[in-house]
């Protein structure tokens, strides 16, 4: 945080958080407060506590009720994908060991219901606070929106929002619950600031679907913020800055000019082919986790679905979906692709991506425990309901099958022997599927950096997923935001993991993409073109970018520039030569 004082305006503070949704924002402060439900404590006869249970019971079915009704306007206002947030709500509230809780609360304590339900709920999330996994602990804020929803409705309290507002205005909050975020009126939400949260939480979620600029991670904000102060929101950099310059709102103010000038070019350009200034094509394929975004890929003018994320099914219905239902699933899938190929990832449950039921919420240390294909090999009847309903996809269109968090040649050759047992199994019944179906795993740790070249001789293709194997390369846990600056994808040790790998896929002739974060990043592009990537697989909004900047250099600047930066030792004097590598190309263009 900085302070910059004058004499003809109010102090410009400066905060730096977490950069949660692109763009920049301006306007008016407004401090979205949680008013906390007054709890109040009073013995109730025992005759009475059937009344309160009923009581209790009517306000669970209130808010269901009201959960439903938000879900609705979500998924009819943003896409199903934010809706299925509240598939969890729900599915606390017909937990039957929390009902059950309250319910032998109430009968053995004699206290009112609201105090039962508070003491209960309380309970839940100490429980959660004290898991290490962020995620997990964020997942505490889910039983707290629910639990204030619960009380609000047996107290007959209403909750505060944004309706009243007389003008669009910068939200300021501690921080933001599901319902909070789904109930705001976003034609009056310029922008949103928080305290805390990571990138996960909902209000990330959240404010990237409806496209608002966000931060979140700046401590201290709510405090210092006051009534009557403006309020600047950067998402592209994290930064908040209360009550701005001149002088800054005019760089900022030329940060937003430019960009409209970046995204009516990319409209002019969208259908020029996907290659650099020499004419060398790049292969750019779409990152889905459902029908409509591999829709949007082709849209966007993709080649192919580089990865589709099957745990988004699971985690959508938050249970295990029986090989029929995944079938249907990825069926839909491939047709949508219209012919090109799709690359579908086995089930990636684990770390960050938790499943009742299946992940372990005990792990102390989920990312590097019994995840993606560790769980898979565990859980035989797991992994060839999935096999064997993406070899039944296959019939319909190419598909590519790939191995997540492999770490060493044993893995990938049991996950062959499932897959040989899963194409017995449906030969034997007489179910066509492409017998020769491309076999490949990801590159996400440092083990498979290491022997890429042995992996090579078991595989059709490698995918880097960059965002795990950063974080396994620095030892640094993407989810935590305490250590997010330590978190950095420039560091040399990734330009020379990307090096090795690059350099093992062309000596044994196998394809190798990247999929991960940096995919989608511009100033990423001539890097991963000049050590030699096959193809790149980003998110499909990213692409026309991708493409765009792609015009502007040649492969042998590229190479060049990838040589440079090889050689240099700091992260941020990479990062520097990349956004001046970007800056001297574009800014020709639009100036």
């Amino acid at each position: 945080m900085k302070s910059h004082n004058t004499n003809d305006q109010k102090e410009e503070i400066i905060f730096y958080g977490l950069p949660a949704s692109p763009g920049v924002s301006h306007g008016p402060a407004f401090r979205f407060l949680h008013s906390n439900v007054e709890v109040l404590q009073y013995q109730v006869e025992e005759s009475d506590h059937e009344s309160e249970i009923e009581r209790f019971k009517e306000a669970l079915k209130l808010t269901q009720s009201q959960i439903r009704q938000i879900r609705e306007d979500v998924a009819k206002n943003l896409s199903e994908k934010e809706a299925s947030i509240f598939d969890a709500h729900l599915l606390v509230l017909e937990d039957k060991a929390l009902i059950d809780d309250v319910v032998n609360e109430i009968q053995n304590s004699g206290d009112n219901v609201e105090q039962c339900v508070d003491r209960v709920t309380r309970k839940y999330m100490d429980f959660f606070n004290k898991l290490e996994d962020e995620y997990l602990r964020e997942r505490s804020s889910d039983l707290k929106d629910i639990s204030k929803r619960l009380l609000r409705n047996l107290v007959g309290a209403t909750a505060a929002g944004t309706a009243f507002l007389d003008e669009p205005k910068v939200l300021v909050s501690e921080d933001l619950s599901p319902s909070d975020t789904a109930s705001l009126d976003r034609s009056k939400i310029l922008g949103i600031a928080t305290d805390t949260g990571g990138m996960t939480s909902h209000a990330v979620i959240m404010a990237r679907a409806s496209s608002v600029p966000a931060v979140v991670g700046l401590r201290g904000l709510t405090e210092r913020i006051k009534e009557g102060d403006s309020l600047l929101i950067d998402g592209f950099d994290g930064v908040a800055i209360i009550n701005p310059k001149e002088t800054t709102l005019f760089r900022y103010g030329k940060v937003n000019v430019r960009r409209k000038k970046i995204e009516n070019l990319l409209v002019e350009e969208s259908k020029l082919p996907a290659q650099t200034k020499d004419l060398q094509a790049i292969n750019l394929l779409a990152n889905a986790d459902s029908q409509e975004e591999v829709e949007l890929g082709i849209q966007n003018d993709c080649q192919g679905i580089g990865l589709f994320r099957t745990e988004s099914i699971f985690l959508r219905k938050n249970q295990i979906p029986s090989e029929d239902e995944q079938y249907i699933e990825y069926a839909k899938i491939v047709d949508a692709a219209q012919g090109r190929f799709v690359t579908i990832r086995t089930l990636d449950i684990g770390g960050d991506k938790v499943l009742s039921g299946v992940s372990n919420a005990d792990e102390q240390n989920p990312f590097m425990g019994f995840r993606a294909i560790r769980y898979c090999l565990r859980n035989p009847d797991v992994f060839l309901d999935q096999l064997r309903a993406i070899l039944r996809a296959s019939a319909h269109g190419p598909i590519r099958l790939m191995f997540p968090m492999i770490s060493g040649i044993g893995e990938v050759i049991r996950a062959k022997e499932f897959l040989n047992t899963a194409k017995k199994q449906l030969t034997e019944n007489g179910v066509i599927f492409d017998q020769d179906i491309k076999v490949g795993c990801m590159i996400e740790t440092p083990s498979a950096v290491m022997i890429a070249d042995m992996l090579a001789d078991e595989v059709d293709f490698f995918s880097v997923g960059t965002n795990d194997l950063v974080q396994y390369l620095l030892a640094v846990d993407r989810v935590n935001n305490q250590i997010a600056y330590l978190y950095e994808p420039h560091h040399p040790a990734v330009i020379r993991s990307l090096k090795a790998i690059f350099d093992a896929g062309k000596k044994k002739n196998i394809p190798v993409s990247v999929c991960g974060e940096i995919a989608g990043d511009p100033h990423f592009l001539p890097l991963l073109l000049g050590l030699g990537v096959g193809s790149i697989s980003a998110s499909s909004p990213l692409l026309p970018e991708l493409k765009f900047f792609a015009r502007r250099f040649s492969m042998e600047e590229a190479i060049k520039f990838s040589k440079k930066l090889s050689l240099m030792r700091r992260p941020y004097e990479i990062k520097e030569a990349m956004n001046i590598f970007h800056e001297e190309r574009v800014s020709k263009i639009i100036a």
